[in-house]
């Protein structure tokens, strides 16, 4: 059995864990799948439409909730699309064997959430979305509901990413203020560290555009396809008033930017973690990994924006400029990866700014 450190497991960690048949597969790793402190995880050949969503719960496997559940089998191995508002359980080709000392927890990649994909990760006698207890053993399903755009995947394709975590290495606010007084973890001039870093929203303005608003009775985006999409028959700018406010509409979906640039030093990693929703009825971020060296100098980030997913509930909300709309929480590394988030990580978003996913041009 590999030997295992306190913190994220490294994308050396990962590979180490699948030599020593904790995550098994069922096709060799490809080449870019293994991330500075994640693991990218492929869909498998099959999916199911399913007529709601569902948790297993202690007692039940995927495969039985998809008996009373399922609607019909679709083929993924020369893809299909998945229709906006439809929900969809796929196999995926990774699964684990974890020691009983090493959890795990998954979340949308970057490109998924900025299509507005909903999707998480599933257990066998699962209790929680994209959480893995220590010790589990068995497969892994994701769970697949397209929100704005019909989507095109296939076997193979990469929608989610696991991190594996030993110990308790999460950062209390103490040790976070004390982390960004020797290394700034955002350029806020006095951040507030309270469940983590904040995190704002920048509504004044990058070169006169604030953000984007999802179209309506678009075309089809093909997951694997990046750079293939013109942006304009997909989204709306949204200029810069001078009012420093933006109202969001019920169920639009909507691409901002931080007004804090980021940085991850390498030897933590970090998630965006959901705002009270005591202060607004709206969502933030779906894809919440960033991966050791995001935004650093040291791997040719130089800050970089958190792009915001955004989604308003039931009710139109004014955001204003400034307002906060998330928490980063910053985790210990068991180990310091080789190769950093954006220096030889095939990243699509470092030194970003307000940047859509990368399937638009």
């Amino acid at each position: 059995m590999v030997q295992l450190e306190d913190g994220i497991q490294s994308a050396e960690g990962i590979a180490a864990l699948a030599a020593a048949g904790v995550i098994r597969t069922a096709a060799p790793f490809a080449d870019d799948q293994v991330q500075p402190a994640s693991l990218d995880l492929r869909l498998g050949a099959r999916a199911w439409r399913v007529r709601a969503s569902f948790l297993p719960g202690r007692t039940r496997d995927v495969a039985a909730c998809l008996d009373k559940l399922k609607l019909h089998e679709i083929d993924l191995r020369q893809g299909a699309v998945l229709e906006t508002g439809c929900v969809y359980i796929a196999e995926l080709q990774e699964g684990l064997a974890l020691p009983p000392d090493l959890a795990a927890s998954a979340n949308p990649k970057s490109s998924t959430g900025r299509i507005d994909v909903f999707t998480r990760v599933i257990t066998d006698q699962a209790r929680e979305f994209d959480m893995v207890e220590a010790g589990y053993a068995g497969p892994l399903f994701a769970e697949i509901s397209p929100r704005t755009f019909p989507v095109l995947v296939r076997s193979g394709s990469r929608l989610s990413q696991m991190r594996f975590r030993r110990g308790a290495v999460r950062l209390d606010d103490a040790a976070l203020a004390r982390l960004h007084a020797a290394t700034p973890l955002v350029d806020a001039a006095n951040p507030s560290f309270q469940g983590g870093v904040a995190v704002s929203v920048d509504l004044s303005g990058f070169d006169g555009l604030i953000g984007y608003r999802a179209k309506r009775h678009t075309g089809l985006v093909d997951v694997d396809r990046p750079r293939s999409y013109p942006a304009s028959e997909f989204w709306e700018p949204l200029r810069a008033d001078g009012s420093g406010t933006l109202i969001l509409d019920p169920g639009q979906f909507y691409i901002l930017a931080s007004k804090e640039a980021v940085q991850v030093p390498p030897d933590f990693a970090a998630e965006m973690v959901p705002f009270d929703p005591l202060v607004g009825e709206f969502r933030v971020h779906y894809a919440g990994f960033f991966d050791p060296g995001f935004g650093h100098a040291e791997a040719g980030g130089t800050g970089a924006r958190a792009v915001l997913e955004v989604r308003s509930r039931d009710v139109p909300f004014m955001l204003e400029d400034g307002q906060i709309v998330g928490r980063l929480v910053y985790e210990r590394m068991a180990q310091r990866p080789a190769a950093l988030y954006g220096s030889a990580a095939g990243s699509n978003y470092q030194a970003q700014g307000l940047k859509l996913s990368k399937h638009f041009v």
